[in-house]
């Protein structure tokens, strides 16, 4: 939560735009434009969407005003969007358990992220690390396989809710490694924290920023990095790659789409703006006090990722039996 209010402050600070050339015009579209992020104010992906937005609203040359429609893990205010109007009024402000975790885990109930939206733009991406408390055996990955394959269904683990992230982390490190950690979902990223702080489980997944000040101040231990490469928050800290276990990645993302249909010169032209937008100095500082790296391309790009990622966690969620809820 540190980082999360270090960077509200950082808002304040970063000084509108103007229209860039060969952007988007204000004629381009009405004078407003809504951002639908499906989590509550002052949480790390909604003050990630306000840092582009600051942004995005000049470059655009028209207002864009974000409505925060939490519910469900995400699920209300993207289902939302998902039956919008594909005309380019409405914007999703979305991450990884909206748009991948949590579909794969519920078979696509309430929307299919390829079916009912078209993917704009990639904003941001994170990691998550692995995390024990600080007397807990293993002083290493590669202890912790070797600690938990000797006690097979013993040990536990827990998450940030059930479907979510950081419980297909764990069930990916549990595929990968062959061992047995018994699941232990709390309510939210708060008790999950401070259930691990407290010993009532033996490991977390979570993301590196949110986690990172605990580490520092030795209330919890970190194990890896499930990144390709070590994290710049980070960078004595090994991966999980590193540590023996082979292509571990659990990314977390955040990116914005639209509904299906929406007219692909409107894709070009925000696809455009939010890119302008993430090249300022302040916002990629900002960001990376929330452990975010930004990540820009084209609207096809972040297409191809959101179909990589989605087929990961449906062999994930297969291969681990996990139960919709």
């Amino acid at each position: 939560m540190i980082a999360y209010r270090l960077v509200l402050c950082a808002l304040a600070a970063i000084s509108a735009v103007p229209s860039v050339t060969g952007g988007v015009e204000a004629q381009a579209y009405p004078d407003r434009l809504k951002m639908v992020v499906p989590y509550p104010p002052g949480g790390p992906i909604d003050t990630t969407a306000r840092l582009v937005v600051q942004r995005l609203g000049p470059i655009l040359g028209q207002t864009v005003i974000i409505e925060n429609r939490a519910g469900a893990g995400g699920a209300l205010g993207t289902k939302a969007v998902a039956g919008a109007e594909p005309d380019g009024y409405t914007l999703l402000f979305g991450n990884a358990s909206a748009l991948v975790v949590g579909p794969a885990v519920y078979r696509f109930r309430d929307y299919d992220t390829v079916k009912h939206f078209t993917p704009i733009a990639k904003v941001t991406e994170g990691y998550e690390v692995l995390v024990v408390a600080p007397d807990f055996p293993a002083k290493n990955v590669q202890e912790l396989v070797a600690y938990a394959k000797a006690r097979p269904g013993k040990l536990n683990f827990g998450s940030m809710g059930y479907g979510n992230l950081t419980h297909l982390a764990a069930e990916l490190f549990k595929l990968q490694t062959g061992t047995d950690f018994v699941h232990v979902p709390y309510k939210g990223s708060p008790e999950a924290v401070a259930g691990i702080v407290a010993g009532e489980v033996h490991i977390l997944f979570g993301e590196v920023a949110g986690l990172l000040p605990l580490v520092r101040a030795g209330k919890i231990r970190a194990l890896g990095v499930a990144s390709a490469a070590r994290n710049a928050l980070a960078p004595d800290l090994p991966t999980m790659i590193e540590g023996g276990i082979p292509d571990f990645v659990a990314l977390t993302f955040t990116g914005v789409v639209a509904p299906a249909g929406t007219p692909a010169t409107i894709v070009a032209k925000l696809n455009a703006a939010i890119n302008e937008s993430l090249k300022s100095a302040e916002i990629v500082a900002a960001l990376g006090k929330l452990g975010a790296e930004v990540r820009t391309g084209s609207a096809q790009e972040f297409a191809a990722f959101i179909a990589r990622e989605r087929a990961m966690w449906i062999d994930v969620v297969a291969r681990a039996d996990i139960k919709a809820q």
